[in-house]
């Protein structure tokens, strides 16, 4: 009885292994496939601009940046270091009187 519900344990967990990443590699579907030529004007060097999407929290662009210990997404930003965003920031909330 034990054997089978290791077995069947298993099989589920080998399952749940096949769920697709949010964020993880789910192929360039999810890059923005042609970026605006200002974007490309703006951005530093040394930033793989083939792998660049728009993050749905702040709407700035990310890029994929594939370092030797894991791949992450970073902040797409311009040779002065501010970050490049596909709509204006949102204005701070005024302090309570």
């Amino acid at each position: 009885m034990n054997y089978r519900i290791f077995v069947l344990g298993c099989a589920l967990a080998g399952l749940a292994a096949c769920d697709d990443v949010p964020g993880g590699s789910g192929g360039s579907a999810q890059f923005i496939q042609t970026l605006p030529e200002g974007v490309i004007e703006k951005a530093a060097p040394n930033q793989d601009l083939t792998a660049v999407k728009i993050d749905e929290v702040d709407g700035c662009y990310v890029y994929r940046h594939v370092g030797p210990v894991e791949t992450t997404f970073l902040p797409l930003r311009t040779r002065a270091g501010n970050p490049i965003c596909s709509r204006p920031a949102e204005p701070a909330p005024a302090p309570a009187a």
